[in-house]
């Protein structure tokens, strides 16, 4: 597993490198000392997991998160207990104080390395489709399968799923880009729905289609997508 280290302190970065060494499955492909140069080196190296620090000289752990569309997967490392509440509503793998303890890093890469298998065992399912979210000051790393309904506001799009209902800084158009066209279906100009997560359907006025979604939303389809969705769904 390719893992990038995102740390401003030297002293910390080796440390982290040393312990590492028990842990050959993880191959370290490279370091940056704050935000910026994290966020080049994830863009040049592509990492799968990313051990981050919470406070750096130009910004926090945080910040580079939201700078990304897709984050790695991400271990904070840091000698603040306070920040872990946050780091697991972003979905933080996992949160080592300083100095890191190394059966808790064990612990930690456990929940990110597949287990031995088989050799006729399916492969461990990839790590990906998944968006993050920040609104003020909350954050989510949310499945794209527990999305609802993303629905348009100008430039940004509302993401409805569980309770919350936060705002994403990208158009509707660019998420439309990144869903399975198979799993989320485009039914008027300012929203797109996840097939399976609608519960009810019901005819509307005009040839149109209203459509009842997981937590009782209701949203109504033009008559030109409820053709196509009849097809789809062979209904």
């Amino acid at each position: 597993m390719r893992a990038l280290i995102i740390d401003d302190e030297r002293l910390a970065r080796d440390e982290l490198r040393r312990l590492l060494l028990e842990h050959p499955q993880v191959e370290i492909v490279g370091e940056a000392a704050g935000v910026q140069e994290g966020l080049q080196q994830i863009a040049r190296l592509s990492p799968e997991l990313i051990f981050l620090d919470v406070q750096m000289p130009d910004g926090s752990g945080f910040d580079l998160l939201t700078a990304l569309e897709q984050p790695p997967t991400v271990i904070f490392t840091t000698a603040y207990d306070r920040y872990a509440i946050r780091a697991f509503d972003v979905s933080a793998l996992d949160y080592l104080l300083k100095p890191v303890d190394p059966p808790r890093l064990a612990q930690a890469l456990q929940k990110r390395l597949p287990a031995p298998v088989a050799a006729a065992a399916e492969p461990p399912p990839p790590q990906d489709g998944k968006v993050f979210i920040k609104d003020g000051e909350r954050c989510w790393f949310v499945a794209l399968d527990d999305i609802v309904l993303f629905e348009s506001e100008g430039n940004y799009t509302r993401v409805y799923f569980d309770h919350h209902r936060p705002l994403l800084l990208r158009s509707l158009s660019q998420m439309e880009a990144r869903l399975d066209a198979a799993k989320f279906m485009r039914i008027s100009r300012s929203q797109i729905v996840n097939l399976a997560r609608v519960t009810g359907i019901a005819p509307a006025p005009a040839g149109g289609m209203a459509l009842t979604l997981q937590g009782d939303l209701r949203v109504a389809m033009s008559r030109r997508r409820a053709i196509l969705f009849k097809q789809l769904n062979r209904l």
